[in-house]
This record gives structure tokens, sequence and C-alpha cells, in this order.
């Protein structure tokens, strides 16, 4: 692709970014119990073995949505950075991007909750400021709204950034495939060690591993920044057209299916990242050569671009929505028919809720402090491409 324009907007890859919180939506909608005390049931299938089922099925998608958000910040950070951004502007853009919405759930929760979640300010005082994943103890790192734990990981993304781009981008074309297998690797060291050198008592509550565990193999942010590098040198690689045309999107999906399917009988922690980080990769890299190459894909169609537009603050919104929305059930649970009225009922005010969140906090937000950007741009030689870096003055 080097010498010839490149697209500066994605749309096949917006479009996909609903599914990923989609399937964060599907995950929170299947569990037990609502993580915010008191701990509501949260399952609205009466039937214990349907219950059970519907969500063994769904226990998974949750750690899928969240790892493809992970690649994507990297991949798609890289495709649209430019030789000359200076990082206070770039770290403007990102702050503003991820505070505004989060501030507003913040509040709500506080206010739907009542506190419930909380009995200091060293319980929400991290978590408004989006440093709470780096406290082990669940009554922080899983304070106030609960999704929130990953934009613990995309701040100090967006902090390190800047830094990362440089060497990324001076690593030889050759050796690409070979510093994106590496990270591969690396989510899988990660998972080592929180088997091995992490205490594995006392147990979750939520997981069949340890606090510790859980905080350190799946909340903590540093080890999820082999996924957010991935998507970088994936991005590269889409980039200088080395990504291989026999691995498309079907390909790609191909590859999710045996991935999800290999979660289930993997070791537990394996299922967060590890299991199945490669068909990620290759399904947002193959779907952002697809738009490269022009070609037409469903995904770019208004409809759900829209809906990936707003994807953030329906992920944002959507913990809370059903957490508080079945607080108010008292528990009840239904038959089919009933069940799939409520998790209906909760995708609508979820999704109405993010729309106006986007409407009203983030695109304000973003058009008075963001930057716009052309609608394409010049693709670098590879010698360019090779030494381009941010400006850090």
């Amino acid at each position: 692709m080097s010498g010839s324009a490149v697209p500066a907007r994605l749309p096949s890859l917006t479009g996909l970014r609903f599914f990923a919180a989609l399937l964060v939506f599907l995950f929170h909608a299947s569990l037990s119990n609502s993580p915010i005390p008191p701990n509501d049931p949260i399952n609205p299938f009466a039937d214990p073995t349907l219950a059970g089922t519907y969500e063994k099925a769904l226990l998974n998608t949750g750690y899928i949505g969240v790892s493809f958000f992970f690649v994507l910040s990297g991949f798609v950070l890289t495709w649209s950075a430019v030789p000359g951004d200076r990082k206070p502007a770039f770290w403007r853009r990102r702050i503003v991007k991820i505070f505004p919405n989060h501030l507003v759930v913040f509040a709500a929760s506080l206010l739907l909750f009542a506190g419930a979640s909380i009995s200091s300010v060293a319980h929400w005082l991290p978590n408004m400021l989006l440093v709470h994943t780096f406290f082990p103890q669940p009554q922080i790192n899983l304070s106030m709204n609960p999704p929130s734990w990953s934009l613990g990981s995309e701040l100090l993304f967006y902090i390190l950034f800047p830094l990362l781009i440089i060497p990324v981008r001076r690593i030889r074309e050759g050796r690409l495939w070979g510093w994106a297998a590496v990270m591969v690797v690396g989510t899988a060291a990660v998972q080592l060690a929180a088997t091995y050198l992490v205490p594995d008592t006392p147990k979750s509550a939520i997981t069949p591993i340890s606090d510790m565990q859980f905080w350190f193999g799946y909340l903590f942010p540093p080890g999820r920044l082999f996924e957010f590098a991935l998507g970088m040198l994936l991005a590269r690689i889409v980039l200088i057209g080395r990504w291989p045309r026999g691995i498309g999107i079907g390909v790609s999906l191909a590859l999710m299916a045996v991935g999800y399917a290999a979660g289930f009988f993997v070791p537990f922690q394996y299922t967060f990242v590890a299991a199945t980080i490669i068909p990620i990769g290759a399904l947002i890299a193959s779907v952002a050569a697809a738009d490269a190459a022009g070609r037409r894909t469903w995904l770019r169609s208004k409809t759900m671009v829209w809906l990936g537009e707003v994807s953030f603050g329906f992920y944002l919104v959507q913990g809370v929505t059903i957490f508080y929305v079945r607080s108010l059930m008292d528990g009840a649970t239904f038959g089919i028919p009933g069940a799939l009225a409520v998790i209906v009922g909760f995708f609508v005010l979820s999704l109405l809720a993010g729309w106006l969140l986007f409407r009203f906090v983030e695109a304000p937000a973003m058009r008075r402090f963001g930057r716009g950007r052309s609608a394409s741009r010049p693709a670098p030689s590879p010698d360019q491409e090779k030494t381009a870096t941010v400006v850090v003055t």
C-alpha cells in the first residue's frame, strides 16, 4: 500500500466496534449476580438448566469484547498517527474522548446505587481518576461502574502511545511479524505469571480463581499492553501491504469461532486473552485491509457506522443499566419469552442511553477540543515509515 493514498478512516472497523460492545453486554446480561452490592440476581431465566446454559455459553464473550477494544486501540492510533503530532495535543484529545462519558456514568452510578459499592473516598476516587485497576482490591478495581475498569488500561495506553510509536515505526518490515508473535506469547506469559507467581487465595467471588489472580491476569493495565502493542504492529503490517490476502474476514471469523470454542477447554484464565488473541488480531487487520483496498462490506453501512459511533457510550452504560434495572425487579425470573423480553429491554435502554451520551456529551466535547482529519492521507514510503516519529516537544 506504500506510495498510494490510504483512507484515514476505516468505517468497517467502526461498525465492527459495536459487536465488541455487544459481546460485553451479552456477558453482563447473563451473569448470575450483579458485581455491585447487594449483588442482585441478573440472569432472567427461571429454569435453572436454561439459566446455567445461557450463562456458560456467554461466559467468554465479555473477555473477547474487551480484548478486541485493546487491540483496536493500538491499531487505529497507529493507523491515524502522523509525524509532527505533539504529545500534549494527542493526550488532550484522548482525555476528552474518554473522561466526559466516564464522569457522567460515574455520577449516575453513584446516584442510582446510592453509594452501595463504596464505603470511603479511597474506593471511589481511584475510579473517578481511572487509576482503580492499579489496586488489587475488588472493592476498588470493580467499584462504581464495573465496566469502567477497561478505561484504566486505555488511559495507560494513551499515555504511552507517543513513546511506543517511535520504536514501533523503526522496526524493519521483515521483523514485524516476529514482533507480533512476541506480543501474542506475552499475553500467555501474563497468565502463566498469574497462575504460578500470584497467590491463589482467597478465592474470587465472581471467578474460579483468586482475587489477586483475576486482578493481575485481567484487570492490571500493564498486563494488557501486549494487546495494544499487537494492534500497533498489525496496523503497520496492513499499512505496508503485508497482510496476507488469504486471511480475509471469513477466515478470521472462522478462527474466532475456533478460539471461542477453545475457551471452554483451556484453564479459565487463558480465556481472558490467550485463546482468542490471534483471531481478534486477524479480524481487525482483515477488516481494515478490506477498507484500505476499497472493498465494500456491510459493516460500513450507515446503520453499522452509527452503531459503532455510539458503541463507547453503549459500553459504558450497559452495565449500570442492567444492574440497576434488575435491582428494581426483586430477583424476578421468567420463562423464555419473558426472559428474552427483559434482555431486549436491557439492550434498548442501554442503546438509548449510549446514544444520549454520544449526542450530548462525547460528540460536543470532541468537536470542542478534538482535531479533525482529512478524508485521506498519503501512505508513507518504506523509508519514511521507518523513520517517522511523533514530535515529543
